[in-house]
């Protein structure tokens, strides 16, 4: 969703390994389940909390551990699973708010774990955080002006976060009583929690449960077992369910048992309560939800996902990809920009010039989607489209750097029709383009060899801005005769011909014996073969 950019991306190449995710799968086969999507969901969750990417999956093992030795019945075992998996669904809702209070979205969420949200530590780290940036002076008044608004600006932050939580958890399609639950996220057992100060039992277990094994995962990770237990123990009663607190403290080296040495993705998969797999409609229905989970991090970018997903499958088509493809850039253009949850709104909303460090975060971005979706069976080729929509034919895109033949069309497509739509689209170092100069810019970047001719061109009429050329078919047929002759292609026969285009047998017949005359053929198996070596017959198109 940046703007289109030359010069060298070597910078921002991705390292061979990032966190635990292991090497991108390419070319997974079957369809893609409900959970193996909200998993890939979870790891740019973690990515916005500042973790490692599969956080968020320990997290979900430790806490079915914690209900299983709890005696949890299997309903709320199910619950707990995803309240596990998605707690902070909604914190890239108030990415933009946060960012502008602390400066650094991601890393004010990082240290968040290390306190005991609540009183003077609380005030603390947000004063720390407060004005982050900016000039000393500007600092100080920031700091001051937080101190005294503190109270109103972080629990209309929290409210934000649980409404937008419980609003994503719906359209992913989460059980009906999962946005309750996510709305407690941030309350306490001691009540000095919020949006509401509920206290105690009033906070599902679902929740309660999840709060514990989101904290002690970090500090296990972090500092080791001890540090763990030890947090949990200075927390018992004040942000967590002391029964729960002390059943952890109790077991704590069986509970967190080779926690730190599987691989979370299978792990907490295979303990998925509802694994059906996904196809058609309900999972282009799940990943237009999770492209608008991407672009609410921004205001700026609020739609994008869903307006590069109609260009570019209306491009596809108008480039004359298959329909199998068509749908793959569809998908792609709903999940291209997921791995922005890895950059923090101190970048994204910059008005000023990037540093050289903020390129380097920016052009990692699709790298963290490609890597995201490339876990999920059955979204490899989407990952492999969708991670490279800013390369560049001359090789000056990231974050790989890639170029010429090594970009299929439908990643160029992607490239040119990304560009377009940031384009009409404000961004706060510049206001929106008109379609014209939008359609200029892009004519400009073919003219440096960095986007594609065909794509543009494609691109430009999808949207309206240049007229579709009429083509140009081999041996003198007509656009009629090209008709005629994939319905001939078809099987069918003059008469049904006829009914298709809703003209006479007689016209039919002549139709079909000028194409015959035309490339030679003597039949329907012969016409059929000249099709296919011409590219203009396509059965799955039909």
């Amino acid at each position: 969703m940046t703007e289109a950019t030359s010069g060298s991306a070597s910078a921002g190449r991705p390292p061979d390994a990032l966190g635990a995710a292991g090497p991108v799968p390419v070319g997974h086969a079957g369809a893609p389940h409900r959970t193996e999507i909200l998993a890939a969901l979870s790891l740019a969750i973690d990515l916005g909390l500042g973790q490692p990417m599969e956080h968020m999956l320990r997290a979900t093992l430790l806490g079915l551990r914690i209900a299983d030795r709890a005696g949890v019945d299997p309903a709320a075992r199910g619950r707990i699973y995803y309240a596990n998996l998605l707690a902070w669904i909604g914190c890239h809702a108030d990415s933009f708010e946060l960012a502008a209070l602390f400066g650094d979205d991601i890393g004010f969420r990082a240290d968040y774990y290390m306190v005991d949200a609540r009183g003077l530590p609380m005030l603390s780290l947000m004063l720390r955080h407060a004005g982050s940036g900016l000039p000393p002076l500007k600092r100080t008044a920031r700091r001051s002006l937080f101190a005294a608004t503190a109270a109103t600006a972080v629990r209309a932050l929290i409210r934000s976060h649980c409404t937008s939580a419980g609003h994503l958890a719906y359209r992913v399609g989460l059980d009906a009583g999962m946005p309750a639950i996510l709305s407690h996220t941030f309350e306490r057992w001691d009540g000095k929690g919020l949006p509401e100060g509920r206290s105690g039992v009033e906070i599902p277990l679902e929740m309660r449960i999840a709060q514990l094994a989101d904290v002690a995962e970090v500090f296990l990770r972090t500092r080791g077992l001890d540090a763990a237990v030890a947090t949990v123990r200075n927390r018992r009663g004040t942000q967590f369910d002391p029964e729960l607190a002390d059943l952890f403290c109790k077991y704590a080296g069986e509970l967190t048992e080779s926690l730190l040495d599987i691989d979370p993705w299978p792990a907490a998969l295979a303990q998925a309560p509802d694994n059906r797999a996904l196809a058609g409609e309900e999972l282009d229905t799940v990943l237009a939800a999770v492209g608008d989970f991407a672009d609410l991090k921004s205001p700026y970018t609020a739609g994008h996902s869903r307006a590069v997903a109609t260009l570019a499958a209306e491009t596809a088509a108008e480039y004359g990809l298959k329909a199998a493809e068509i749908e793959v850039l569809r998908r792609a253009g709903w999940v291209h920009d997921l791995g922005r949850m890895g950059v923090s709104n101190g970048v994204w909303d910059k008005k000023s010039p990037l540093s050289s460090m903020d390129l380097e975060r920016i052009q990692m971005y699709p790298f963290f989607g490609e890597r995201i979706l490339g876990r999920v069976p059955g979204m490899g080729r989407v990952a492999e489209v969708a991670g490279a929509h800013h390369e560049r034919l001359d090789g000056s895109g990231y974050p790989r750097g890639r170029g010429g033949a090594d970009l299929d069309p439908s990643q160029r497509i992607l490239a040119a029709a990304d560009a377009y739509q940031t384009s009409l689209e404000p961004r706060p170092h510049r206001p929106e383009m008109s379609p014209q100069a939008a359609g200029q810019r892009l004519r400009a970047e073919v003219g440096a060899g960095r986007l594609e001719e065909r794509a543009v061109d494609a691109v430009l009429v999808a949207a309206g801005q240049k007229e579709r050329r009429r083509r140009v078919w081999p041996k003198g047929l007509t656009e009629r005769e090209a008709e005629v002759l994939g319905l001939l292609c078809h099987g069918m026969n003059n008469r049904e011909i006829a009914s298709a285009l809703v003209i006479s047998p007689k016209t039919a017949r002549n139709h079909v014996e000028h194409i015959y005359l035309k490339i030679g053929a003597g039949n329907r198996v012969s016409a059929t073969l000249f099709a296919l070596d011409q590219g203009l017959w396509d059965r799955a198109a039909g």
